[in-house]
């Protein structure tokens, strides 16, 4: 009889909302148009929710969104602030370079920022709540309207109207699972290139810091990678890492096999992310109870010796 488990939940909003919190590896600064204040951001938290961003930070084209609503609004309400040094929007660039400055024109809007910074970052879901945030902060109904109109252009799906109705009731909760999914394994607005195996992984240290606590201090901290764009893998599989990356952009995992789970589960320990372990746990767990005995000794599955194997490189991560 195999023991019963209970799955962990989700914090993948409370994960994206931290890394407001903490701006680590931001790489976007809003700012008003005296540059006396700067708001950090993240480029690929801001386009997983908004096309207005993805043609602002050149993601997109106006061609490709075909919205003159969304193209107008981009245009009337910023201005980025071009240099040099800026890495190209589809390219991994180094991690010295600064974060693109970009000026808000309207000064009502600038002053809301953080709330809907605050908004984005928590899922997008909570519009009552951004509603009596600005109204608190403006207290005059006219520009109170005049910005949440804004914030619906910049939700706004190109083609079709956003009103205050569809915004209370879209709920975008799992917003960044799905839209994040876009970013995963793409070279767009890519900061990191994973090497495992010969091959290369782009990936987003944003997403990375925000869900796994041992890739924000290697970023964060005096170890190679916190300066590199460049970072090798050793101890697991393309595959199995890929599967965890996925993980971490959508919150979500689901092991085709009984080994899949296992090896998942070793990138999960190596990591330390625990609501991965558990998943992959369960997995495991769920698959054995459903696989028929004389199945079960047929096969060459000794789950024993693998659970000691993932323990092993817990223990001993000089062999990673």
């Amino acid at each position: 009889k195999m023991p019963i488990l209970k799955g962990e939940a989700s914090h993948y909003d409370a994960d994206l909302h931290n890394l407001l919190c903490c701006c680590q590896c931001a790489d976007v600064a809003f700012c008003p148009e005296d540059l006396s204040s700067l708001v950090e951001a993240h480029k690929v938290i801001l386009c997983s929710v908004s096309h207005l961003f993805m043609l602002l930070f050149e993601v997109k084209s106006a061609a490709d969104i075909q919205d003159a609503s969304i193209v107008r609004m981009a245009q009337d309400l910023f201005r980025v602030e071009t240099r040099d040094s800026s890495p190209s929007a589809t390219h991994a660039g180094p991690p010295c370079v600064p974060p693109v400055k970009v000026v808000v024109k309207d000064s009502v809007f600038c002053s809301c920022l953080p709330d809907i910074l605050h908004f984005i970052y928590s899922g997008a879901f909570q519009w009552e709540r951004l509603e009596e945030d600005i109204k608190k902060k403006l207290k005059d109904p006219d520009k109170t309207e005049n910005v949440l109109e804004k914030v619906k252009c910049i939700l706004k799906t190109p083609g079709k109207l956003s009103t205050a109705k569809e915004c209370r009731s879209h709920q975008i909760r799992h917003l960044y699972s799905t839209s994040l999914r876009l970013f995963f394994n793409t070279p767009v607005l890519a900061d990191v290139i994973f090497k495992i195996q010969g091959a290369t992984v782009p990936a987003h240290r944003a997403v990375l810091v925000a869900r796994c606590e041992v890739m924000a201090a290697m970023f964060n901290g005096n170890y190679l990678e916190a300066n590199s764009v460049l970072v090798p893998v050793y101890g697991v599989s393309k595959d199995t890492f890929l599967s965890f990356l996925e993980y971490l952009y959508t919150d979500s995992c689901c092991p085709a096999s009984i080994l899949q789970a296992m090896s998942l589960l070793v990138c999960a320990e190596m990591y330390q992310v625990m609501r991965l372990q558990h998943i992959c746990e369960l997995s495991i767990i769920t698959q054995l109870q459903s696989m028929p005995s004389r199945e079960l000794a047929s096969t060459s599955l000794s789950i024993v010796s693998l659970l000691r194997k993932a323990q092993v490189r817990v223990e001993c991560p000089t062999d990673w």
